[in-house]
């Protein structure tokens, strides 16, 4: 009987450290978008390996991706992996001020990563009509762009529900669902960019 007792008193102190079911919902949900990126990503590897030599991801020797561009923008997202970061800890503590500081700073940061990709859009003198291999570097950017849209909007959800107060040291999931979300699309970009222009500087 006393050891029943025991067992159960170690699951209720044990219980509230356990992860809760949305979690390993969430990482479900960020594996399957890490499945479809790498198909992406393989597609347009094979097309590399394909061409080989006569490889160029514009169809043309006067059209050339920015890598220098390209590498501020990424220094700027990874950098807001930072206060992501700062944010979740904060509110894992109960610090409430220090999540509405937080969470700003990185929406600023991961719109301006969006901003000067569309920048980029407009510069680069190609479009995604310039072959298989254009087309899909304009689908690995774009859907990436896309996904770091996503994750703004649901900092900014969750920015203005901590204004309202809805985050405690014990209730704060969405927050906790938006670093790994967001943690996530950064590590995708470290990706897309060796791939994309790193290989191609190459």
């Amino acid at each position: 009987m006393s050891t029943a007792v025991s067992r159960t008193e170690a699951h209720d102190e044990a219980a509230p450290h356990a992860r809760p079911i949305a979690w390993y919902g969430m990482v479900f949900f960020i594996a399957s978008e890490a499945v479809f990126f790498a198909n992406l990503i393989a597609a347009y590897l094979y097309l590399r390996v394909r061409d080989g030599a006569s490889f160029n991801p514009v169809g043309s020797t006067h059209a050339e991706l920015d890598t220098a561009l390209a590498a501020v923008n990424t220094v700027i997202l990874l950098s807001s992996s930072i206060p992501m970061h700062l944010a979740g800890r904060s509110i894992a503590k109960g610090n409430r001020r220090g999540l509405k500081m937080w969470l700003p700073a990185t929406i600023i940061l991961g719109a301006a990563f969006v901003s000067i990709q569309l920048y980029e859009y407009v510069n680069n003198g190609f479009g995604p009509d310039r072959g298989a291999v254009g087309s899909t570097f304009y689908v690995l950017t774009g859907f990436h762009g896309a996904h770091v849209t996503a994750g703004i909007i649901l900092l900014l959800v969750c920015f203005f529900r901590s204004l309202r107060g809805d985050f405690t040291k014990d209730r704060h999931f969405a927050v906790t669902a938006g670093e790994m979300y967001w943690h996530f699309v950064d590590a995708v970009w470290i990706v897309l960019f060796t791939s994309l222009y790193v290989l191609q500087a190459s």
